[in-house]
């Protein structure tokens, strides 16, 4: 495998499958079988999942809910999902952790830098909820912190389209795929990514993103094995 570590940020939305909310158990089989097939191959496998299926914390001021309030809603949402991942996962063999930025040990571990990385060392995929604990954080930027902090060799970034492209695939069909970028070049050029505080957390630490098609089936261990023409690759 071409990477040891790595931390695999999904997005809340995806586990919609083609419902409008919720979460789709034929989408969670898919990916709990393309984690298992790298997970096999004796990589080192960090989680951290959204919880826009459910709620997201952007939504709060126009219902009503104060901001804050509104982020550790959607912080909970992630939690939900998480648990179904983990849940999912245990289903088909696989030993899992879930580490909380909240508190709440009834469901999950809080999260210690420590035993997070102890955790991976023998072999159990961690799954990180409730973001970073604090609110006007993403989960994009949870998921860079975590990668930093586990020391991760890359941050995988699942998405529904299979990389950057020069103008969004889904409206202009003579879009073309970029196989590689510099974090510089994304800023200059506006590429909507992660949000910033995340991407910046990458860059300072030359932690790499490679943004790729999650729901494509076999596109994750294509990309572990060094395929090139798997995703964008970001890097310094």
């Amino acid at each position: 495998m071409k990477y040891k570590r790595v931390l695999l940020k999904l997005s809340g939305e995806a586990l919609m499958g083609n419902q409008q909310y919720g979460i789709d158990s034929e989408r969670l089989e898919q990916y709990a079988m393309e984690i298992k097939a790298i997970h096999e191959q004796g990589v080192e496998l960090a989680i951290v999942i959204g919880g826009g299926n459910i709620y997201r914390g952007v939504q709060a001021e126009a219902s009503g809910i104060d901001r804050v309030q509104g982020d550790y809603m959607g912080m909970l949402a992630t939690v939900i999902n998480a648990m179904a991942i983990q849940s999912t996962l245990e289903k088909h063999g696989m030993y899992t952790r879930l580490m909380s930025g909240i508190k709440m040990e009834a469901v999950c571990e809080p999260f210690i830098r420590r035993r997070a990385v102890r955790h991976l060392e023998k072999g159990r995929i961690v799954i990180f909820g409730a973001g970073i604990g604090n609110p006007y954080f993403t989960t994009d930027s949870t998921a860079s912190l975590r990668a930093i902090e586990v020391e991760a060799d890359v941050v995988l970034k699942g998405t529904r389209v299979d990389g950057v492209y020069t103008a969004d695939p889904e409206k202009d069909p003579d879009a073309i795929r970029i196989e590689n970028l510099s974090f510089d070049e994304v800023i200059s050029k506006g590429y909507n990514i992660m949000d910033m505080t995340a991407f910046t957390l990458c860059q300072e630490n030359n932690v790499p993103i490679i943004v790729f098609d999650m729901n494509k089936p076999g596109n994750l261990m294509s990309l572990m094995s060094g395929q090139e023409n798997v995703g964008t690759l970001i890097s310094n």
